[in-house]
């Protein structure tokens, strides 16, 4: 029904009911009277036209109002809740009105908030290190944060565009796990950098009537590593506690030991408490050494200094220099120092010529890379993966804890390590450390 088939349906309708109540009085009286038929008709006709005029006068305020509300609702419909209704009277139709004005106020707040939320909520997406795609029923993509395109390696919005069309190129294992939509890990291994693991969650929401997948990739490398090595620490620290408080009471009573036995000829004695002291002092060294790696300080970012450093590693360690000019890191300069001095002493150690021992320096705008290359004999895969794991160790008189410390500082530092075989013989580390100011 239309608005002005309803201010006409109303107001006829007032007005037939004020001229039928208007002729009755006419009619009755006339019938009582018996007045003639026209004065009857003048009579009624009169009274018709004052009631006409009358109902006409009483419609056309409820008539305005209603109008004006019908447009009010109909602005609701389309959204728009910024319309009030402007109201003189206090009656029916003024409460009406005025309880209008009130709900469109009320859903007016109740939209800016449920906005300000969405922005909020949009944020924390778009900087969430967790991937966050949402695809319709018709396979394309309506939401995705930077972690999302950062994954599928887009170098623009994901949004419009078809998943699978974006699957091209990725990885195996990870257009693998998007096809089987069930929660679950998998791992996607890259030759520049680590294996990363990552775990996948799914799942299905009705969103505008629509069917949606929604897709929550989570990185788990970090994690996983971090709690290893806090498990390692844990280990690490008991081990040191009860070595601790046994060599304090063996280098006692050694001390004691070698005062007594000033007064009985025995060279035998000597020996015996030579060897024993150089074992305390074994242990004592090993204790500091794991000590060390247990409680790695906080690192103290400030801008390395890279011809200071190269200089000092340099006067230590034979190795070939390739750098980008200008590369400005930051990261705490000692730990860094000992990082590079674990592996140029790993490289050396390598069975590899002095020569093809390299050290690379390069930076982009995220982070600056190290890559140490020698020609030894590389690693096979069991020992690969194993290397950063503290106590393992191929070495004889190995600790296991030199690469395992290096693990830990880069780490510390929120970058990457990983280590490669080199197709023509020889092992490549590579170490990315994030361009992060203090």
């Amino acid at each position: 029904m239309t608005r002005n088939t309803l201010r006409f349906s109303l107001t006829q309708q007032l007005i037939i009911i004020c001229a039928v109540a208007s002729l009755l009085p006419i009619w009755l009286i006339a019938w009582i009277t018996e007045l003639s038929w026209p004065l009857v008709v003048g009579f009624s006709v009169v009274a018709i036209l004052i009631s006409s005029y009358l109902a006409f006068r009483l419609a056309s305020p409820l008539v305005k109002g209603i109008h004006s509300l019908e447009t009010g609702l109909l602005n609701f419909k389309d959204g728009e809740l910024s319309s009030l209704l402007a109201y003189n009277s206090n009656n029916e139709i003024g409460n009406l009105c005025q309880l209008y004005n009130q709900t469109a106020k009320q859903l007016r707040q109740e939209k800016q908030w449920i906005y300000q939320r969405e922005l909020m909520l949009d944020k924390v997406l778009q900087s969430s290190p967790q991937a966050v795609i949402l695809k319709n029923d018709q396979g394309f993509i309506v939401y995705s944060n930077h972690s999302a395109r950062d994954l599928l390696n887009a170098q623009s919005a994901l949004e419009g565009s078809q998943l699978t069309h974006l699957l091209d190129g990725a990885h195996p294992q990870l257009v693998h796990a998007l096809e089987r939509e069930v929660d679950g890990l998998f791992t996607i291994d890259n030759q520049q950098q680590e294996s990363q693991t990552w775990h996948l969650a799914t799942g299905k929401l009705l969103l505008n009537n629509q069917y949606h997948t929604l897709y929550v990739f989570k990185q788990l490398t970090r994690e996983l590593s971090r709690q290893e090595v806090e498990v390692w620490k844990k280990v690490i620290r008991i081990i040191s506690h009860e070595l601790n408080n046994s060599l304090g009471p063996m280098s006692s009573m050694l001390h004691s030991g070698k005062i007594l036995s000033e007064k009985v000829d025995e060279s035998r004695l000597s020996r015996v408490f030579l060897t024993i002291e150089e074992r305390i002092k074994h242990l004592n060294e090993f204790v500091q050494g794991y000590g060390k790696f247990a409680k790695l300080p906080t690192p103290q970012i400030s801008q390395i200094n890279w011809p200071q450093l190269l200089q000092q590693l340099q006067s230590q360690w034979s190795f070939n220099l390739l750098s980008q000019d200008d590369v400005i890191t930051f990261a705490d300069q000692t730990q860094l120092e000992q990082l590079l001095i674990n592996l140029l002493k790993n490289a050396h150690e390598s069975d590899s010529d002095i020569e093809h021992i390299s050290l690379e320096l390069s930076q982009n705008s995220n982070c600056t890379r190290i890559t140490l290359s020698d020609r030894g004999k590389g690693m096979n895969e069991q020992v690969m993966a194993n290397a950063l794991i503290p106590f393992y160790s191929t070495k004889t008189s190995g600790s296991g804890l030199g690469l395992a410390l290096c693990r830990e500082i880069v780490e510390a530092h929120q970058g990457q390590i990983s280590l490669h075989n080199k197709p023509g013989g020889g092992l490549s580390v590579h170490v990315v450390i994030p361009n992060n100011k203090p």
